[in-house]
């Protein structure tokens, strides 16, 4: 298999930088080994990094992949004196943009994280909620959920709710439907007022069967016969509440979180 080294350079925390690595899931015939280099923001620190991608390259005989979102030209201009392949977010993206609207674009570190979609803020505020939440963890502030996933025990709920407020800043809560739910036969009463805003998951029952197995070996909770049970029954609770769901089996949380917020897209 192809090795090539992949550096992340960036002025800040290089998230920006990160969320352009996904590209590189498109090559799966290449083996990526992967270096951050976050707040490069002196030329002594550019100096670093461009000793670091001449060492890459001759480990792996092959120029290293330089993903890069350095505001300061001067900066810039400085690494692209390394060889390596350079997949530059200003040059690319952002300096074009700025011809086509006669702007200026802002170049400071940390910009993306307030420029873009929620302010970073919002999308810590918003982790907060979805922490203090997890789990039917508390009722308090309920409310000010604007999704609130529920379903069986390990189906997948705490990923999706983090990815949600990471990635949108969106306060997600999640409640496991349990045994008790089942017996009675209804959703956990303090959720009856907020139907509008929920949203299912749920999951086939040899996956199910396989995440518990790993928690908790040969027990009760774990079995196939219990998970189809248990998963039968909150399917049928959330039709009979006229919930939507969607199967987290063979699905990622970004594939599920497009899913719930288009779904529940007045809320968010």
């Amino acid at each position: 298999m192809l090795k090539r080294t992949v550096f992340f350079i960036s002025d800040g925390t290089g998230i920006t930088a990160g969320a352009l690595g996904k590209l590189l899931e498109h090559f799966p015939g290449t083996n990526f080994t992967q270096v951050r280099l976050p707040f490069s923001d002196t030329l002594d620190k550019i100096k670093h990094a461009q000793e670091d991608i001449l060492k890459a390259a001759e480990v792996d005989g092959g120029r290293p992949v330089v993903i890069m979102s350095l505001g300061n030209i001067e900066l810039r201009n400085a690494l692209k004196q390394s060889n390596a392949y350079f997949i530059d977010l200003f040059n690319t993206f952002i300096d074009p943009l700025g011809l086509e609207l006669d702007q200026q674009p802002l170049t400071g570190a940390g910009i993306a994280h307030s420029v873009m979609g929620t302010k970073y803020n919002d999308r810590m505020e918003a982790v907060n909620f979805t922490l203090n939440h997890d789990d039917g963890m508390t009722n308090s502030g309920l409310e000010e959920a604007q999704v609130i996933l529920i379903g069986v025990s390990r189906c997948g709920k705490t990923p999706t709710s983090v990815y949600l407020a990471m990635q949108f800043g969106i306060k997600a809560a999640n409640y496991p439907l349990i045994p008790e739910d089942f017996e009675r036969g209804s959703l956990p009463a303090v959720l009856h007022k907020h139907l509008d805003k929920i949203f299912g998951l749920t999951i086939k029952p040899e996956r199910l069967h396989a995440v518990r197995n790993e928690r908790r070996s040969g027990s009760f909770y774990a079995s196939l016969d219990n998970c189809r049970k248990e998963i039968t029954t909150a399917e049928n609770l959330m039709r009979d509440a006229g919930i939507t769901w969607a199967d987290s089996t063979s699905r990622s949380v970004e594939e599920l979180s497009a899913i719930i917020m288009e779904k529940t897209r007045k809320h968010v």
